[in-house]
């Protein structure tokens, strides 16, 4: 596990504090491989058994782009029951040839509907020009909708990874409610993207030119 046990026990103790039930989950990775990939996965079984319940109960588990794809965690979760936070780019990154629609079935089934809620998951796409495994700064409107055909009825709640979050999070809900999978706009008007200049701010001191040598 990357997070340190202390972490997780401080990060679930929070939640507990906030009110907020088993739903409430922490992301975690499955760590390093050091040279033996069914130590590794092992370890962190042994090592989630030791988690307080409380705890254990928040724990999910995501596949990454270099170490540990979806079946190392589909491994994982039947040693331990921790369900999977799937990430559709490291998938495309590193897998076992399984279909995108397949893996999204497969971690969503790892959720348990009450114990757990609605299957969690991450979004982004290969920033083009740009490593292996760089994400976008912008939500790229074709590959969302191809990634979306994928869902076939699925619900899961996406996370967008993707660094304009807030323009890109209105585009795809925006996608989303025209393609049907999401509820229409409510009847209110919607917050701009930008706020218009407060009337009441007080004026900006003008800069005064530095005197340059002659």
């Amino acid at each position: 596990m990357r997070r340190s046990i202390e972490e997780l026990i401080y990060q679930g103790s929070m939640l507990d504090l906030m009110g907020l039930d088993g739903t409430a989950k922490l992301q975690i990775h499955v760590g390093g491989l050091y040279g033996d990939r069914e130590l590794a996965i092992s370890r962190f079984a042994a090592v989630h058994a030791t988690l307080p319940a409380a705890v254990k109960a928040r724990v999910v588990v995501e596949n990454d782009d270099r170490l540990f794809p979806l079946r190392d965690c589909l491994h994982l979760h039947q040693l331990t029951g921790v369900p999977i936070l799937f990430d559709n780019f490291h998938h495309e990154c590193l897998n076992h040839g399984e279909p995108m629609a397949e893996a999204l079935r497969l971690a969503a089934a790892t959720w348990h509907p009450t114990r757990d809620g609605v299957p969690m998951m991450d979004y982004s796409s290969q920033a083009l020009g740009e490593r292996k495994g760089k994400h976008t700064n912008d939500l790229v409107d074709e590959r969302f909708r191809e990634f979306l055909t994928n869902l076939h009825g699925l619900d899961m709640d996406l996370m967008l990874e993707i660094k304009n979050k807030e323009a890109s999070a209105l585009r795809a809900v925006a996608i989303l409610r025209e393609l049907g999978l999401s509820a229409p706009a409510p009847n209110a008007l919607s917050p701009p993207l930008t706020l218009p200049p407060d009337p009441n701010a007080p004026p900006k001191a003008k800069r005064t030119p530095k005197a340059t040598a002659t």
